[in-house]
C-alpha cells in the first residue's frame, strides 16, 4: 500500500468515526466506500470489520448505561444465523455492484413510517433485525440505513439508539472479519489487507473519532439527530450511485 493511501484511509477512520459517534450509522457508510476505492472488495470488508468493530466496541463502552441489552441479545443470534448462511455461499460483489449497493441503501431512510411496523425493542423483531442487517452487511458491507428502520417505530431516545446500535453492530462487524477474513489467512496470502502498524494508527484515532462524535450528539435533539441523519446518508447514497454509474459504463 501506498504511503499516500495509508494516510487517507487513516484520516478517513478518524472522520468516519466521528460521523457514526454522531449519528449511530453513516461513518461506516462512507469508510465501506472509502476503502474500497484504495483496496479489492474481500480486502476492504475485512479492513471496515476490524476498524468498525473498534468503534463500534468503544463507542458501545462510552454510552454503556444507555445500551438496550435485551435489543443486543436477540440481534446477536440473528446475526449468528445469518453469518453462517452467508459463509456458505462465499461470494464477493464485484466494486461496481458494491457501490451500487451502497448507492441503494440510503433509500430504507426516506420509507413512509406509515409503512413500517418493525420495533427492534419486540424479542421477534430484534432477532429478524440481526439476520437482515448481518445478512446485508456481509454482502454490501454495511448495513446501518437498513438498521434504522428497526429502530424508527421504538420509543428509544438518541443516545439510546446510538449505544444499541453500536452494541449490535460489533457483532455485524465481526461476522464480516470472520466471513471474508478467514479465507484470506487459509491461503497465507494478504489480499490487498493493510499492514499492522496502519491499523495500530488507524485504530486509536477511530477511538478518539468516536468520543469527539459523542461530544456533538450531546449538544444535538432528537428532531435534528433524525433529520440530519437521514440526509447524511442520502448524499452519501447519491454519490455511490454515482460512482457505480461510472464504474458499469467503463466496463
Amino acid at each position: 500500500m501506498t504511503l499516500p493511501a495509508a494516510l487517507f484511509l487513516i484520516c478517513t477512520a478518524f472522520v468516519t468515526a466521528c460521523i457514526s459517534g454522531v449519528f449511530g450509522m453513516a461513518g461506516g457508510l462512507v469508510l465501506m466506500g472509502a476503502l474500497a476505492f484504495v483496496m479489492p472488495v474481500s480486502a476492504a470488508f475485512v479492513t471496515h470489520g476490524i476498524l468498525q468493530f473498534a468503534s463500534n466496541s468503544w463507542r458501545a463502552v462510552l454510552h454503556r448505561r444507555h445500551v438496550r441489552w435485551g435489543i443486543v441479545v436477540g440481534y446477536a443470534a440473528g446475526s449468528l444465523v445469518a453469518a453462517l448462511a452467508v459463509s456458505l455461499v462465499a461470494a464477493t460483489p464485484s466494486k461496481p455492484v458494491l457501490y451500487l449497493l451502497l448507492g441503494l441503501l440510503p433509500v430504507t431512510a426516506w420509507l413512509p413510517t406509515r409503512w413500517i411496523n418493525l420495533d427492534a425493542s419486540r424479542p421477534a423483531q430484534g432477532v429478524l433485525s440481526g439476520v437482515c442487517v448481518t445478512g446485508v452487511n456481509l454482502t454490501a458491507g454495511v448495513a446501518g440505513p437498513l438498521l434504522d428502520i428497526f429502530f424508527v417505530r421504538t420509543a428509544l431516545g438518541r443516545h439510546q439508539i446510538v449505544a444499541t446500535k453500536a452494541a449490535t453492530q460489533v457483532f455485524a462487524h465481526l461476522s464480516k472479519v470472520i466471513v471474508y477474513g478467514a479465507p484470506l489467512l487459509t491461503n497465507g496470502k494478504t489480499g490487498g489487507l493493510p499492514p499492522p502498524w496502519l491499523f495500530a494508527i488507524a485504530i486509536p484515532l477511530s477511538l478518539a473519532g468516536t468520543l469527539a462524535g459523542g461530544r456533538i450528539l450531546d449538544r444535538m435533539n432528537d428532531v435534528d439527530f433524525r433529520r440530519w441523519t437521514r440526509w447524511l446518508v442520502t448524499g452519501v447514497g447519491v454519490f455511490y450511485l454515482a460512482q457505480a454509474a461510472q464504474l458499469f459504463l467503463a466496463g
